[in-house]
């Protein structure tokens, strides 16, 4: 009799087994017309799961997704890991303001400023260290295995550590960041820190479904297979910057650890992590754009956002297969968590958001429309570039295609990025500017420390650049192009006509600028997880971007041999090259994608 009363309670009242019917239907219609596979969600009272679990399996048809089914989220573990971090903090066996280096000796920072700032346990979990996010190899590899020592991902030589910019006063979003928190995490703990956070933060948190370790569909039937573009499954692979992403879940286990974040720090009324800690979780703390009065920003594991009409301190996260979204309204002491298992690059999960926002309704208000202060725009109109960019690799790249112009519009500012629609930032007051449909300041504007003119949205900054600089990169692209075009077109007509022989200036550079389309089939062959090794067609494409500009000199000394440099393949060809040198500098050439 005993154990059916139980067994009734648990039924009626456990949170696992509460669904969410209202908003099932308008999820699955959002799945559907995004192109998703399925997903699970909480919204703290409620859990809800839509969708198929494993749609391509070929020993499957398509499972429906079960709201206990465990779903991997990506970057959504950092803000686990975070906690796990304030847990040691309020032990007194870490602090915030310990040098990294004092804790992990062989990493060696590239850091100018290390007398004075050296890099801080703090900027590593608020992303403002300075340093790089990731390498290509580091993410998309099939070397590292479930095992592999962290420290793996940091081969010394190869620069890894530089920082970019004085630690603590810029935010850039860095996963090597958090992978030296998970060792720290180990050097304090003398064990490997996934093993040692299930113990000693899930377990207490009673967040038995849930694990840092690495888990795979073939090892667990409950875990959702993830799935890619077109439907196409793909299973969870290990990764060698793993405590930055590689956690698994279930949506009831991520509104237990919700409601904790917005607790009081206690478990069973014994305390656990200072309260303190909690509260400035996804508050910025000393940036320059912290310091100029913008209050969104990212703080401890956790962002503050202005979005969908509400406020609210979030993570995002992305793994191979999966999208996930945690977000908390302290406020109001409401939340929720939801994972899709299908990683797409054109589905809008913001759609998602947006519907469980709506669903919580928090209590917000947009703010009365009030005039704008006076303010002098004409040293800040102009062109700005990423500082830093994210990904340091792809630094030319971001230059000169994700630049953004400022620009005066009646009493707004108008900013307008390459790649996206402009914003009209009105202003209120000092350096601060709010889109209209904010509630706060969305950016801010301020000279740094080093006198650079600085635009910032708390989480990505640009410095204003005189726009020669931009104009004598874009040119040297332009004219790079336009002669690579010549020689194409040139080239391939001699070919047709036969009357391309070895002695003409255009037949090594068209050899070179053919042979650039090696790679490609071998490319297609292997899996994109590979890009980061090497293979046999990373190696062809780092061989052939190599020869290009070699291609283009002996085509030069041909030219020169038979006095032909007044020709327009010459000039062609020069064009290539002087590219060719400007991507050498960037380091983009030759084009090597392994470690």
């Amino acid at each position: 009799m005993n154990a059916l009363i139980l067994l009734l309670a648990l039924l009626l009242f456990s949170p696992q087994l509460h669904a969410a019917p209202d908003l099932v239907p308008q999820i699955a219609t959002l799945l559907r017309e995004q192109g998703l596979e399925g997903a699970v969600w909480t919204t703290l009272d409620a859990h809800g799961a839509a969708g198929a679990s494993d749609a391509g399996s070929s020993n499957s048809s398509n499972r429906p997704m079960r709201v206990d089914h465990r779903v991997q989220v990506g970057s959504v573990a950092k803000t686990v890991l975070a906690a796990g971090l304030l847990r040691l903090v309020s032990q007194g066996r870490l602090g915030l303001d310990t040098p990294v280096s004092a804790l992990l000796p062989g990493m060696a920072f590239d850091n100018q400023w290390e007398a004075s700032d050296p890099v801080r346990i703090r900027h590593l979990l608020d992303h403002s260290a300075g340093l790089d996010d990731a390498r290509l190899w580091q993410v998309f590899s099939m070397q590292p295995k479930a095992d592999t020592p962290l420290a793996a991902a940091f081969p010394p030589g190869r620069g890894l550590l530089r920082v970019r910019h004085r630690p603590g006063t810029r935010f850039s979003y860095s996963n090597m960041g958090y992978t030296l928190l998970g060792m720290v995490i180990e050097r304090i703990a003398g064990q490997p820190y996934e093993r040692y956070l299930d113990a000693a933060l899930l377990a207490p948190l009673g967040m038995h479904d849930s694990s840092f370790g690495f888990v795979t569909q073939a090892g667990d039937p409950g875990l959702a297979m993830g799935h890619v573009e077109y439907g196409v499954v793909h299973p969870a692979l290990p990764s060698y910057l793993r405590p930055a992403g590689q956690f698994t879940t279930t949506a009831a286990d991520m509104g237990r650890f919700a409601r904790f974040l917005m607790g009081d720090g206690s478990i069973g009324g014994a305390p656990f992590i200072d309260p303190q800690l909690l509260r400035r979780m996804g508050e910025p703390h000393a940036t320059e754009a912290a310091r100029a009065g913008l209050q969104v920003g990212y703080g401890l594991g956790l962002r503050k956002l202005d979005r969908h009409g509400a406020l609210a301190k979030c993570h995002s996260g992305n793994t191979i297969g999966f999208r996930a979204m945690l977000c908390l309204f302290p406020d109001t002491q409401q939340g929720f968590f939801i994972a899709i298992n299908t990683d797409s690059e054109t589905a809008d999960y913001g759609r998602l958001d947006a519907l469980l926002v709506r669903a919580l309704q928090p209590a917000a208000r947009l703010p009365a429309a009030l005039p704008s202060p006076a303010f002098d725009s004409r040293a800040w109109e102009g062109f700005y570039i990423p500082a830093p960019n994210r990904f340091d690799s792809m630094r030319f790249i971001d230059t000169v295609a994700n630049f953004l112009h400022v620009s005066r519009e009646g009493n707004s500012l108008r900013l307008k990025p390459f790649q996206s629609a402009a914003l009209e930032l009105r202003h209120v007051g000092s350096g601060l500017f709010r889109v209209r449909d904010k509630l706060l300041a969305s950016h801010v504007l301020l000279v740094s420390a080093d006198g650079e003119r600085i635009v910032t949205s708390g989480t990505q900054s640009y410095k204003k650049v005189p726009l020669i600089y931009l104009l004598s990169l874009w040119a040297s692209v332009l004219a790079g192009v336009l002669g690579l075009a010549y020689v194409i077109v040139a080239g391939i007509a001699r070919i047709s006509l036969r009357r391309l022989s070895w002695q003409d200036p255009l037949a090594a550079p068209i050899a070179g600028v053919l042979a650039l389309l090696l790679p490609l089939p071998f490319f297609y062959r292997q899996s994109f997880i590979q890009l980061g090794d090497l293979t046999l067609a990373s190696g062809l494409l780092a061989a052939v971007t190599a020869a290009l500009p070699v291609t283009m000199c002996i085509g030069l000394a041909i030219a020169q041999g038979r006095k032909a440099w007044r020709s327009v393949e010459t000039a062609a060809m020069l064009t290539v090259l002087q590219c060719c040198l400007v991507l050498a500098d960037w380091r983009m050439l030759p084009l090597r994608l392994w470690a």
